[in-house]
């Protein structure tokens, strides 16, 4: 029974220390990518002044689809639509096309699911997508505490994004990085030159790399100075409150991943030690019960011949 048992322990011992090299090489890897699943939408608020018009309350709405079907194992490839609307009486939910519209916008583009960097050469976005460069609706898995090029749709190329230090948000810790340029080429509107001047900050979850909070504030001007837009927004409060959410549910989750190894290794080499005792035990055991059996015969023999 004890060798019965010990090589059932051995057998263990061999799954355990295999399934935590296993977690530790492989899984990392495997569990730190971009989600194939993300059908989200982002909600800002703030307000806007519009050409000439008076300063007014606004709502933006930034919807991210992923194209699963146009995807990879490694590469994943989202559907954007953006839109800036007028909100007065703050009664508007969804993008709208009347004369509430300030702005709306189209983009496709592809990503690395593990760096978040854009793939430009992706064979499976439309021949019409822009191609990307830097970052682009979001940071990487285990973001550093360094400078990193984010993606501006309005300048059509990336920019410094710049670590500015550690911040809390509903007990979250996160990185803050800051964008800031003034008065730059751009297209302001469709068809519209004119200079693009913005101040943005993201506080940014160090583990996943998403986007927790931004504040945006943008002065889009046309090219003889006029005001084409101004822009102060930001995330709303239940934006932010469902992106700390689901950033402690990916901590559980990988965090569970990440620790496994340091739990199975141990009663791996636990059960390994303890199966190799009662296995050797065993065996031991049964060589002494056969040598004790030879010597009482010997013994027997010997007071036979003794008689």
């Amino acid at each position: 029974m004890r060798k019965v048992l010990g090589l059932v322990l051995l057998g263990l011992s061999g799954f355990l220390i295999a399934a935590s090299l296993l977690l530790f090489l492989w899984a990392p890897g495997k569990v730190e990518r971009t989600p194939l699943d993300i059908d989200s939408i982002t909600r800002l608020t703030g307000k806007a002044t519009y050409l000439s018009e008076a300063e007014t309350p606004v709502k933006a709405i930034s919807a991210n689809r992923v194209d699963v079907k146009a995807s990879s194992d490694s590469v994943v490839q989202f559907n954007a639509f953006t839109c800036l609307v007028r909100d007065p009486d703050n009664n508007v939910q969804n993008c709208v096309k009347d004369k509430r519209l300030i702005t709306s916008d189209v983009d496709t583009f592809a990503a690395d699911r593990h760096t978040a960097q854009a793939v430009t050469d992706y064979p499976n976005l439309p021949t019409d997508a822009v191609p990307h460069t830097g970052l682009v609706n979001k940071f990487p898995f285990n973001v550093e505490k360094k400078t990193y090029n984010f993606w501006d749709g309005v300048l059509g190329k990336s920019v410094p994004a710049e670590y500015k230090g550690t911040e809390k948000i509903q007990g979250l810790e996160t990185y803050k990085f800051v964008i800031s340029f003034a008065d730059q080429p751009a297209k302001v509107t469709a068809g519209v030159d004119g200079t693009y001047s913005d101040d943005k900050t993201m506080w940014v979850d160090p583990v996943t790399g998403s986007i927790i909070d931004q504040q945006d504030k943008q002065v889009r001007k046309l090219q003889n100075g006029d005001n084409a837009i101004t822009l102060d927004f930001a995330f709303t409060d239940d934006t932010v409150k469902k992106n700390v959410q689901d950033a402690n549910d990916n901590h559980s989750q990988l965090g569970l991943v990440k620790n496994a190894p340091l739990v199975l290794l141990p009663l791996g080499i636990i059960a390994g030690v303890v199966g190799a005792f009662l296995t050797l035990g065993a065996r031991n055991a049964g060589g002494r019960h056969r040598n004790d059996e030879v010597d009482w015969d010997d013994a027997d023999q010997d007071a036979t011949s003794r008689a």
